[in-house]
């Protein structure tokens, strides 16, 4: 299309776009109720389910030659392309459908499967991580060919099935389909907006890096009257090594972590001074309690903590539940250790590191182990250029407003290696979170108001991005 074509179109596909809100709503109610848990063993039905869906969708939307792709072991991906524009660029659409487990169900105000309106918000487990993101490329897709009959440039959309686990089987993936995902600009959604109503526009994202540690001093579970004082607790040993590895403000202190964590540069500093930000506010928007206090060094900007620098967590204790406990010293214990890595970090340093730390302070001498669970590097980029420009007008037509160009303290492994595949082309990561959808939480939700906004937002970038570089 010319660039008098675009601009025709334009109010057309607009008007598309928010037309098709209804149908891209009931779309995305049905993939909520799909359990597609990556994580569980028991779900790999559902997971299949779920890419079946998101194939129905993608065919639905006037996408052509829809598939499912998968490598040994790998949760299925979908891939639907349309390629009918040449000499226009090719931008590859990315969002995942694979969800994280309830937790809790019994914290959830709902049925975490069953999608329900509250106060303008539609909650459900993967409403908006990520499922919002896959039918917002579906909707964005329809809205062009209801408007205008075509694409104004060539598009390859990408489904991913196991982003929520970290995407372990990425290298095997992209080695297989690489040819088949090439693109000139990569637009993913599965980032997230400033606050509701204020888009974002993400360059930088975290690594990440884990394992599980396990500790043994038994054969089996001794009387913890009869076997205290002697015997030493796995459990005690857990806490103390749990406890060496940050600091008294929770900042990360295993030797040598910090080694490869550069300072942010200049143009990062003036960014983040203009964002400003509060932690106490920032601990009030992911629900803390009355009293606590802000992790991490309080000189340290708190965006800097959230996106430039390391953070640990415990994700899980294994000794034995409270309820059935009794009075005896556990045989062994076991934690689940996850690092959100700055955004240059080396993964594979990061663990050995990590190991290196923990094997230094096994207690008592207990039989130990570290087994590695994953490693995927983070990603960061000057918002300049071409691309980034195209989003920026994309985004104020849409929302209304200029975005906010952020960081996200979150890890999306499939950025770094993809953009580098491809001679480091433009990654544009939006996305339909707020801090408010409490994403991997109880109760999360989509704000139904932003999501209508972002995908006529992609509609409009399609365009823009149709008009290349020059």
């Amino acid at each position: 299309m010319t660039d008098t074509d675009l601009v025709a179109h334009h109010d057309t596909v607009v008007a598309a776009a928010r037309r098709g809100i209804d149908d891209a709503r009931a779309a995305l109610e049905d993939l909520v109720r799909i359990p597609s848990i990556s994580a569980d063993p028991d779900r790999v039905r559902d997971v299949q389910r779920s890419a079946d869906a998101t194939a129905a969708l993608l065919e639905g939307s006037g996408l052509e030659q829809v598939r499912l792709a998968s490598v040994e072991d790998c949760p299925p991906a979908v891939i639907g392309e349309r390629h009918r524009v040449p000499g226009a660029p090719t931008v590859l659409l990315y969002a995942h459908h694979d969800v994280q487990p309830p937790g809790f169900t019994d914290r959830w105000t709902s049925d975490p499967f069953e999608p329900v309106e509250r106060d303008g918000r539609l909650y459900g487990r993967g409403s908006a991580d990520d499922k919002a993101g896959a039918v917002a490329h579906a909707a964005a897709v329809r809205a062009w060919l209801d408007a205008a009959g075509e694409l104004p440039c060539n598009v390859t959309v990408f489904i991913e099935g196991e982003e929520e686990i970290g995407s372990p089987r990425l290298d095997a993936f992209l080695a297989r389909y690489v040819d088949e995902l090439a693109a000139d600009v990569l637009l993913l959604a599965d980032a997230g907006n400033w606050s509701v109503g204020v888009p974002g526009l993400t360059c930088s994202l975290r690594g990440l890096a884990g394992g599980t540690l396990r500790l043994r001093a038994l054969d089996g579970p001794v009387h913890s009257g009869m076997a205290g004082g002697v015997v030493p607790d796995p459990a005690l040993a857990l806490a103390r090594l749990l406890g060496s590895l940050v600091d008294e403000r929770g900042d990360v202190a295993v030797d040598g972590f910090w080694e490869d964590v550069p300072a942010p540069t200049a143009s990062e500093r003036e960014r983040l001074a203009q964002l400003g930000g509060d932690a106490a506010r920032v601990l009030g928007a992911y629900g803390a309690r009355p009293g606590v206090e802000p992790a991490g060094d309080p000189s340290v900007p708190v965006f800097e903590r959230l996106w430039l620098r390391p953070a640990l967590s415990v994700l899980a204790v294994d000794t034995h539940p409270l309820e059935g406990s009794s009075n005896q010293i556990v045989a062994e214990a076991a934690a689940r250790i996850s690092v959100r890595l700055a955004p240059s970090q080396d993964p594979a340093r990061a663990l050995e590191a990590l190991r290196a730390h923990l094997a230094a302070r096994i207690p008592w001498g207990l039989e130990w182990s570290f087994e590695p669970d994953w490693g995927a590097p983070g990603w960061s980029c000057d918002p300049t250029g071409w691309a980034f420009h195209a989003a920026d007008r994309a985004l104020q037509a849409g929302f209304g407003r200029p975005p906010v160009v952020m960081g996200v303290g979150g890890s999306i492994p499939f950025v770094k290696p993809f953009a580098d595949a491809f001679g480091g082309i433009p990654a544009l990561l939006l996305g339909p979170a707020d801090p408010e959808s409490r994403i991997h939480g109880e109760d999360e939700s989509l704000h139904l108001d932003d999501w209508r906004s972002l995908i006529v937002s992609e509609a409009v970038l399609l365009a823009e991005l149709a008009r290349g570089a020059d």
